[in-house]
C-alpha cells in the first residue's frame, strides 16, 4: 500500500553534459517535474537499462539485481524521501519473494532508480521532497529540454554554486542544483582545487 504522501513519479527525460547529468521525474497523476542532478556513470546506467541495451557483462547495478534476485528478494518500491543540505535521501524496499519480513536500504537517488528500473517497480517522491525544493511545472516542450541539455554542457561546478546563493528555494530548502550523492572528502577537495 502506499503512503498518500507519496507520489509515484516515472521518468522523463535525462539531461546530460561530460561532467553532470540531470534526471527529471514525472509526477504520473500530478504536473509536477522533479529534477535531480546525478553523475554521468549513474546516468547511463539508468539510459542503458531503458534503451534495452545488452551489456556483454554484468555492470554493477545488474550485479545487485542479480544479488538481490539470488538471496531470495525482490524490490517493492524505491522512495525519495527527503532532501536536506542539497542532497537527497532515498530509501529501497525489499520484500522476500516467498513472502517474510520486509527489508529496507538507504542509498542515493541515482542508485534506487537504476535498481527500479531493472527490477520495473514504482518509484516514489515523498510530498516533504516536492515541498523542499524547486520544481518544473507540465507540460514542458521538448525544446526546453533541448535547451536545458544545451545549458547544461556549458554549466561548470562554480556556476551551480553562484546559483544557489543568488536564486534558494523555499524557505529553509535548497535552490536549483541539488544532489542525489552524498559527496566524499575527495570529491570536496577536488572541488576546493578547481
Amino acid at each position: 500500500m502506499t503512503d498518500p504522501l507519496e507520489k509515484e513519479v516515472k521518468i522523463y527525460s535525462i539531461a546530460t553534459s561530460l561532467s553532470e547529468s540531470i534526471i527529471f521525474l514525472d509526477e504520473t497523476d500530478g504536473s509536477r517535474i522533479l529534477p535531480i542532478w546525478i553523475g554521468p556513470s549513474e546516468a547511463q546506467a539508468i539510459a542503458i537499462r531503458l534503451s534495452g541495451y545488452p551489456s556483454p557483462r554484468p555492470m554493477t547495478h545488474d550485479l545487485l539485481f542479480a544479488m538481490i534476485r539470488e538471496l531470495g528478494y525482490t524490490l517493492e518500491k524505491v522512495v525519495i524521501k527527503d532532501i536536506s543540505d542539497n542532497t537527497y535521501y532515498s530509501l529501497i524496499h525489499l520484500s522476500p519473494i516467498g513472502g517474510g519480513g520486509k527489508k529496507t536500504v538507504d542509498a542515493r537517488p541515482s542508485d534506487a532508480i537504476a535498481m527500479a528500473v531493472r527490477f520495473g517497480c514504482p518509484i516514489l517522491v515523498s510530498e516533504a521532497v516536492f515541498a523542499k525544493t524547486q520544481v518544473l511545472s507540465k507540460p514542458i516542450t521538448e525544446d526546453e529540454v533541448v535547451k536545458f541539455r544545451e545549458d547544461l554542457k556549458s554549466l561548470k561546478p562554480n556556476d551551480i554554486i553562484s546559483q544557489l546563493l543568488k536564486e534558494p528555494g523555499p524557505p529553509g530548502g535548497p535552490g536549483k542544483g541539488a544532489r542525489d550523492d552524498r559527496r566524499g572528502e575527495e570529491e570536496e577537495q577536488d572541488d576546493e582545487q578547481a
